[in-house]
Parts: C-alpha cells; structure tokens; sequence
C-alpha cells in the first residue's frame, strides 16, 4: 500500500514538474502583457517533436536539444511581434482568440510537416528505474524534477539580481510607468514570449521519453498548465510552481485510487472549484483588474 502511494506521489511530481512549467509560461507573459496565451501547450509538443527531428537528423542530443529550445524561443517571438503587437489595447477575448487561431497553425504545420505519428527519444541516462520504498522511479523523472528546479533557480536570479529581469518585474506591475523611466516595454514583450516558449519547449524535450510526444498533445498540457497557474494565482511565478506541482499531485492519486478514466478531467473539476471558492488562487494579488 505505501509503495503504491509512494508511486502516485514520484508520477505526480513528474507530470507536475511539467505543468510548473508550462505555467510558468502563462505567468510570464501574462505579467507583460495581460495576455492569456493559449498557445502555450503548443510550444510544449514543439519542445518534444522538433527533438525528435533533430535527433533523427543524426544530431548529438545535446545540439537536438538546444536547437529543439531555440526554435520555439524564435517563433514565440515572431508570434508576439506579428499577432499580438498589431493588436495593442484590443479586448481580452479578441487577444483570446489570436493565441487560440495560433495554436491552430502550429499544430497544424506541425501535422503536415512531422507527421501525425507518435514519438519519442531515448532517456537522457537510461531506464533502469531507482527503488525508493518498493516504489520504482526513473531517471528521467529526475530529470525532470531537476531541470524545473534548475529552471527556477535561474528565473528567481534573472528577475532578482539582473537589470534585464528588473525591467521585466517593472513592466509587470506598471507598463506606463516603466515607459516613462525608459524601459523599452516591446523588448520586454517581446523577452518574455521568448522565456515561456523556450520554457515550454524545455518541458516537452524533459517528458517525451516518459510520455511520448505528438502533433496534438499540447493542447491537455496547455490547459492543465493553465489550471495550474489559475490555481497558484494567475501573475504569480511562485504560485505557477507550487500550482503545477499540487495539478499533478492531485491528478495522479485520484486517477490512481479512482479511475484512470477520470484523469483528464480532475483539472476541469479543480479550475471549477478554484473559480467558485478562491478565484485569487492560492498566492494570487488581492485585487485583480484583469481576467
């Protein structure tokens, strides 16, 4: 019984590991912009599927890699600069639905360029599990793990010790007056499309060899990486870590003790008692002009 729980715990983590991530992502370019982009999971599969054509390739895995981040780094900022800057001051449901048409032609592209098929690259330092209280964890899973804590350790510097990520923190709490002081509000718009790109592509490259990827699996990741950010408190990059994790915790022992049928739909369930019961989310700013 200890080992099954222990079990739920180390698969929860992992697949949290990956929301944190992705929610991270949402946080990022919502404090920027106020723009809910829901193109984020995309970047995701992006992560995941162009490691897997730079590895077929004949590519070292290192260069796969960091190629698999720097493409989608790009792209996110081609999207910022020609969907979302023509549209400046538009309504929120207008900025909506342009991440949603955007997620659309990246999967779209994705599909008839790498094909609907799925797949996988190999685990970055083998399969052979680790035994921890007769529960069985992988090395990947520690890969994962690790590169989100790494990930938040780097974010935490930049935002606190760099004048690049002091802009970023300005902008967030006040655009105009950040203009006023001389702060470039594009550039940092721009930065922090490229951030949460890169940061989803980091989290689908970390999972593919757990959970497999294809054209079609961001959109779940997307949106369990919004649930995540809406619970930690949308706008808060500590709330987005601790969200992500609590999503696959929670998601990985009711499908365990419940029903695996169920585990799609357990973050629904959540965002709806989120929404009802604490719509700040659990770190959220006690007053919330944006929604």
């Amino acid at each position: 019984m200890l080992a099954t729980f222990v079990q739920f715990i180390f698969s929860g983590l992992t697949v949290g590991a990956i929301y944190a991530l992705v929610a991270l992502g949402f946080t990022l370019i919502y404090n920027a912009s106020g723009v809910i982009n829901f193109a984020q999971g995309e970047f995701v599969m992006l992560g995941g599927m162009l490691a897997v054509f730079f590895t077929h390739a004949g590519l070292p895995m290192p260069a796969a890699i960091a190629l698999a981040i720097a493409v989608p780094a790009v792209i996110g900022v081609l999207v910022e600069k020609f969907t979302i800057e023509p549209v400046k001051g538009a309504e929120t449901i207008t900025l909506i639905i342009i991440t949603l048409g955007v997620s659309l032609v990246i999967r779209g592209l994705v599909q008839v360029t790498l094909g609907k098929g799925t797949h996988t690259i190999p685990a970055f330092s083998g399969d052979a599990p680790i035994m921890v209280a007769g529960a069985a964890l992988t090395p990947q899973s520690l890969w994962v793990l690790g590169g989100t804590a790494i990930v938040v350790l780097v974010l935490w510097y930049f935002f606190a010790r760099t004048l690049a990520g002091k802009a970023m923190l300005a902008t967030s709490y006040n655009r105009i007056a950040s203009q006023l002081v001389g702060i470039n509000t594009n550039w940092v718009l721009l930065m922090s499309f490229a951030l949460a790109s890169a940061l989803g592509a980091l989290g689908g490259i970390l999972v593919t060899p757990i959970t497999l990827t294809s054209f079609d699996v961001g959109i779940m990741l997307g949106l369990k990486g919004f649930v995540a950010a809406v619970l930690g408190g949308l706008g808060s990059g500590p709330g987005a870590v601790i969200g992500g994790l609590l999503v696959g915790l929670i998601e990985s022992t009711a499908a365990g003790y419940l029903s695996s049928a169920y585990k799609d739909a357990i973050p629904f369930v959540l965002i709806l008692f989120i929404l009802f019961f604490m719509p700040r989310g659990l770190l959220g700013s006690k007053v919330t002009d944006r929604v």
